[in-house]
C-alpha cells in the first residue's frame, strides 16, 4: 500500500517538472507581434554604414549590420541581437552594439514600447548628433543601459536618472554634458549600480559634492576627460566594493589619498594627467589586490614610499612625469608580476637598484629624465622578456644622452633575446663591432663618434640611423639583406663609394633613404625604382653625377626628392610632373640646364609642392608661370589648425607606441643655407635664384598668397617689379636682387606685413622708396646700386614737392595687420630675435600652440 502511493506522487511530481521545462509545441511562446512590428519599424529609422560603426576595430569588436537578420513573418527572438524572457516571449535583451546604424531615435520611435526592456546595448554606432530621447526614462526594468561612442549630443536628459534598477549606465560620448541636478539624482536614485561610465561627457559645471553618497555597491567608476574641476569627495576611495577608478585626463581635479585605513579590492587606478598632488601616502600599499597603477601626469612630490613594494599583484607601475624625488625603493624588488614600469621624468636620483633584476616578467622599464648617477647595474641579461629600456636623460654612464664613451657595452645587454629597441644617440661612442642582437627591430646610433665601417644591422630592423658619426668606407652590400628596412638614415658620415644597385631589393619595404652628407660618387642606380613604398629620397652634399634617372617617376609615394649639391646634369626632369604627393623638390647646386618650358603633361602636378629650388644651376628662358598656377599648396592658408603637422614619417613600435622620423632639408636663408630639422607644412619657399632666367615676373606668381619666401636673385629678369606681388600676404622674405629691375618699387608692397627681410639690390630701380610698416626696418643695403633711388633709409632725398613722409614705428598698424589676426608685439619680436626670416613662423607656433614658454620668456626679458 505505501508502496502505490510513493509511486503515485512520484508520477505527480514527474508530470509537474516535465510540463514546465518542457512545453509543448502547440504551446511555444513566441515574440508576439506586437513586438515584431515595433522592432521593424524601429529598423526603419537607419541606414547601414560601415564607418558608424568604424570604432569597433579600435577596441577589438566585430561590427556587422545585425538587423539586416530581420525579417518579417520570422520569430523575432531568433534575430540578430534580439533576447526573448522564455517564459512569456517579451523581448528583454536588445544588442545593437557595433551594427552600422546610422540615423536618430526619435520620441516617438516604437523601440519605447518594448516595455519589457532590461538589457540595451546601442554602443559604435552614429546617431548623427541627435539629442538622447527623455523616453530612456520609461524603461522602469532595466538594468543594463550603454549609449557609449554612438555621436548623442546635448544635455542628457533628467529622465535617466528615474531608471532605478539599473545596475550598469555607460553614456560616454563627446559631445553629450551633464547638469548638477541630474548628477544628484543619479546617485541618489540609481542605489543597485556597480558600473557608472560617463567618460567624456563634459561636467566642467557640476559640483562634485554632487558624488559624495555614490552607492556602496559601486565596482566601477569612470570619469576620464570630463573636464571635472575641483577636490574629488574622499570617500569615494573608501567605496567597500570598487575595483576600479579611472579619472584620467581631469586637468583641474584635485583630491587627496586616505591616509589611513585604506582598504578596499581595488584592481585598477588611473589618475593620469590630473592635478591630485602632495606625496603619496604610505597607505597606498594597503590596496593589495591592485594590478594597475596610473598617476602619471600629475604634481606628485616626495618620495616614492617603500609600501609600494607591497602591491605584489602590480603588473603596471607608472608614476611618470610627476615631481618625485629621492631613490628607486628596493621594496619595487617584490613586484615579481610587474610587466611595465615607467618612472621617467621626475626628480628620482641615486643609482639604479640592481635589484630591478627580479622582475622577471618586465617588458618594459623607462627610467628616462631624471638624475640617475653611476653605472647602469647588469640588469638586461637577469631580464629574459625585456623588449624596451629608456634610460636617456641622466647622468648615467650609459645609454642615449647620457655619457657613454668608448665601445658600446654589449656585456650590459647580455644575449638581448628579447631586446627590440635600443637607443644610443647623442652621446660620445668611438667603436661599434656587429650588432649581435637577433630580435632587434630599432637602432638608433646617431650624433656620436663612431668610426670604421658601416655596421650591418640585424635581419628584422625596419629602422637604423647612424647618421652624424665619423663613419667611412662604402655602404656593405649586406646592408641589402635586411629585407624589412623601412628607414635608412646613414647622412652625415665619411662614407664613399657608389650607392650600393642592390638597395632596389628593399622595394617592399624602405620608405626613407636618406645618404645626404657624404662622398658618394657615381650614378644614381634606377633600381631604386623598385621601392616603390619611398616617401624621401635625400642624396644632398655628395658627388652624385650623371643623369637623374626617370625610373624613379614609379616611386608615386615620393613626398621629398633633395639632389641637391651633387654634380647631377641635364634638362629639367618633366616626369618629376607625375609625382602627385611630391611636397619638397631640391635640385639646387647642380649642373641642370636649359629651358623649362610648357610640356605634354595635362592634368594636376605639384599640387602638393611646398618647397621648390632650383638655384645654383643654368636653366635659361622664362620663368615657369604654367608650374606656379599648379601649386596649390601653396595658395592654401592652413594656419586655421590647432596643431601643427610636420612632413614624416611615422615609425610604429610595439610597446612604444610611435616615434616619428621628421624629414629635414636645407634652405637659404639671408644667403646661408639652412637645415630644417623637421619640415613644417606651413612653411613654403620658391628658390630660382643664381640661374639664367630671363623676362618678366609673370602674373601666374602672384597667385601664392601663402608662400613665405621667394627668391629669384642673380638671373637676368627684366621690367618692372609687379605690383600684384603684394598678394603674397605670408611673405616672410623677398630677394629680387642683382637683375635688371626697372622703374619704381610699388608702394603696395607696404602691406606685406610679415616682411623680415627684404633685396632689391643691383638693379634699376627709380623713384621714392615707399615709407611704413616693415619698409621702415629696411637698411641701405636692401637698396644698394639702384642708383635712381631716393628716400629713408638712403641719404639722398627725393626732389618732389612733397617730403616723404616720416618712418612710422612697426607697431602702428592697420586693423588688417598681423595684430589684428592673431599676432601681437610678442611675435614681432620674436621674428626679429631668431635673427631668421621665418621667424614670424615661429611666432605663429609659440602663439597659437602657447609653446615655446621660454622664447617668451626671452622676448619679456625673463
Amino acid at each position: 500500500m505505501w508502496l502505490s502511493q510513493i509511486l503515485h506522487l512520484f508520477l505527480l511530481l514527474y508530470s509537474e517538472v516535465t510540463s514546465s521545462s518542457f512545453p509543448s509545441s502547440s504551446s511555444a511562446l513566441l515574440c508576439s507581434q506586437d513586438q515584431s512590428s515595433a522592432l521593424l519599424q524601429f529598423k526603419q529609422l537607419f541606414s547601414f554604414s560601415e564607418d558608424a560603426s568604424s570604432g569597433c576595430d579600435e577596441v577589438g569588436h566585430h561590427s556587422y549590420p545585425k538587423m539586416e537578420s530581420w525579417k518579417d513573418a520570422t520569430d523575432c527572438c531568433s534575430w540578430d541581437g534580439v533576447t526573448c524572457d522564455s517564459a512569456r516571449g517579451d523581448v528583454i535583451g536588445l544588442d545593437l552594439s557595433c551594427s552600422w546604424l546610422y540615423g536618430t531615435i526619435p520620441s516617438n520611435s516604437t523601440l519605447f514600447l518594448l516595455s519589457h526592456l532590461q538589457h540595451l546595448n546601442l554602443a559604435l554606432n552614429d546617431f548623427n548628433s541627435s539629442s538622447i530621447s527623455s523616453r530612456f526614462g520609461q524603461f522602469a526594468s532595466m538594468s543594463y543601459l550603454n549609449l557609449s561612442n554612438s555621436a548623442f549630443s546635448g544635455q542628457v536628459p533628467f529622465e535617466v536618472s528615474q531608471i532605478s534598477q539599473l545596475a550598469s549606465l555607460d553614456l560616454s560620448i563627446f559631445h553629450l554634458s551633464l547638469e548638477t541636478s541630474v548628477v544628484k539624482r543619479l546617485v541618489q536614485n540609481l542605489t543597485k549600480l556597480r558600473d557608472l561610465h560617463l567618460d567624456s561627457i563634459n561636467m566642467s559645471s557640476v559640483s562634485l559634492t554632487s558624488f559624495m553618497n555614490l552607492s556602496s555597491s559601486l565596482m566601477s567608476l569612470s570619469l576620464k576627460s570630463c573636464e571635472l574641476q575641483g577636490r574629488l569627495p574622499d570617500n569615494i576611495f573608501r567605496l567597500p566594493n570598487l575595483r576600479e577608478l579611472n579619472l584620467f585626463g581631469n586637468s583641474e581635479l584635485t583630491g587627496i589619498f586616505p591616509l589611513s585605513n585604506w582598504s578596499n579590492p581595488l584592481r585598477f587606478l588611473d589618475l593620469s594627467e590630473t592635478a591630485f598632488s602632495g606625496e603619496l601616502p604610505k597607505s597606498i600599499g594597503n590596496l593589495k589586490f591592485l594590478r594597475q597603477l596610473v598617476l602619471n601626469g600629475c604634481n606628485f612630490t616626495g618620495s616614492v614610499p617603500a609600501s609600494v613594494g607591497n602591491l605584489t599583484q602590480l603588473t603596471l607601475l607608472d608614476i611618470s612625469n610627476n615631481h618625485f624625488s629621492g631613490d628607486i625603493p628596493s621594496s619595487l624588488s617584490n613586484l615579481r608580476e610587474l610587466s611595465r614600469l615607467d618612472l621617467s621624468n621626475n626628480n628620482l636620483s641615486g643609482p639604479i637598484p640592481v635589484s630591478l633584476s627580479f622582475l622577471k616578467d618586465l617588458t618594459l622599464i623607462d627610467l628616462r629624465q631624471n638624475n640617475f648617477g653611476g653605472e647602469i647595474p647588469d640588469l638586461f641579461p637577469n631580464l629574459p622578456k625585456l623588449k624596451d629600456a629608456y634610460m636617456s636623460d641622466n647622468q648615467l654612464t650609459d645609454l642615449s644622452d647620457n655619457k657613454i664613451s668608448g665601445r658600446i657595452p654589449e656585456y650590459k645587454f647580455g644575449t638581448g633575446k628579447y631586446l627590440m629597441f635600443l637607443n644610443l644617440a647623442y652621446n660620445f661612442l668611438s667603436s661599434i663591432e656587429l650588432l649581435q642582437w637577433e630580435n632587434l627591430r630599432f637602432i638608433d646610433l646617431r650624433a656620436n663618434l663612431l668610426q670604421g665601417q658601416l655596421p650591418i644591422p640585424p635581419s628584422l630592423v625596419d629602422f637604423f640611423s647612424i647618421s652624424n658619426n665619423s663613419l667611412s668606407g662604402e655602404i656593405p652590400l649586406g646592408i641589402c639583406t635586411v629585407s624589412g628596412l623601412s628607414i635608412l638614415d646613414i647622412s652625415y658620415n665619411n662614407l664613399s663609394g657608389i650607392i650600393p644597385r642592390c638597395l632596389g631589393n628593399l622595394g617592399d619595404s624602405l620608405s626613407v633613404i636618406d645618404l645626404s652628407m657624404n662622398s658618394f660618387q657615381g650614378t644614381i642606380p634606377e633600381t631604386l625604382a623598385d621601392c616603390t613604398r619611398l616617401n624621401t629620397i635625400s642624396f644632398n652634399g655628395n658627388q652624385l653625377e650623371g643623369l637623374l634617372p626617370p625610373a624613379l617617376v614609379n616611386c608615386t609615394s615620393l613626398e621629398v626628392l633633395d639632389l641637391g649639391n651633387n654634380k647631377i646634369n641635364g634638362s629639367f626632369p618633366y616626369w618629376l610632373e607625375a609625382l602627385f604627393e611630391l611636397h619638397v623638390l631640391v635640385l639646387r647646386s647642380n649642373r641642370f640646364h636649359g629651358p623649362i618650358g610648357i610640356h605634354n603633361t595635362s592634368g594636376m602636378f605639384f599640387s602638393k609642392l611646398q618647397i621648390l629650388d632650383l638655384s645654383h644651376n643654368e636653366f635659361t628662358g622664362l620663368l615657369p608661370s604654367h608650374y606656379f598656377r599648379n601649386m596649390k599648396a601653396m595658395m592654401i592658408n592652413d594656419e586655421g589648425k590647432q596643431e601643427l603637422e610636420y612632413l614624416g614619417e611615422n615609425y610604429f613600435h610595439d610597446m612604444a607606441g610611435s616615434t616619428y622620423y621628421e624629414y629635414t632639408v636645407g634652405v637659404t636663408v639671408k644667403g646661408l643655407e639652412t637645415q630644417l630639422l623637421g619640415i613644417l607644412t606651413i612653411f613654403t619657399t620658391v628658390d630660382l635664384s643664381s640661374n639664367k632666367f630671363q623676362g618678366e615676373i609673370p602674373k601666374a606668381l602672384a597667385s601664392l598668397n601663402f608662400l613665405r619666401l621667394l627668391n629669384l636673385s642673380h638671373n637676368s629678369l627684366t621690367g618692372s617689379i609687379p605690383s600684384l606681388l603684394a598678394n603674397l600676404s605670408k611673405l616672410e622674405s623677398l630677394d629680387l636682387s642683382s637683375n635688371r629691375f626697372v622703374g619704381e618699387i610699388p608702394m603696395q608692397l607696404t602691406s606685406l606685413t610679415f616682411l623680415a627681410l627684404l633685396n632689391l639690390s643691383q638693379n634699376h630701380l627709380t623713384g621714392p622708396i615707399p615709407q611704413g610698416k616693415q619698409f621702415a626696418t629696411f637698411q641701405n643695403d636692401s637698396y644698394d646700386g639702384n642708383l635712381g633711388l631716393c628716400g629713408f633709409p638712403l641719404s639722398k632725398q627725393c626732389s618732389t614737392d612733397a617730403s616723404p613722409l616720416p618712418p612710422p614705428s612697426i607697431f602702428q598698424e592697420d586693423n588688417d595687420s598681423m595684430f589684428a589676426s592673431g599676432f601681437g608685439w610678442k611675435t614681432v619680436l620674436i621674428g626679429y630675435g631668431c635673427g631668421l626670416v621665418f621667424g614670424l613662423a615661429v611666432g605663429y607656433v609659440a602663439f597659437k600652440t602657447e609653446k615655446p614658454h621660454w622664447l617668451v620668456r626671452f622676448v619679456e626679458g625673463e
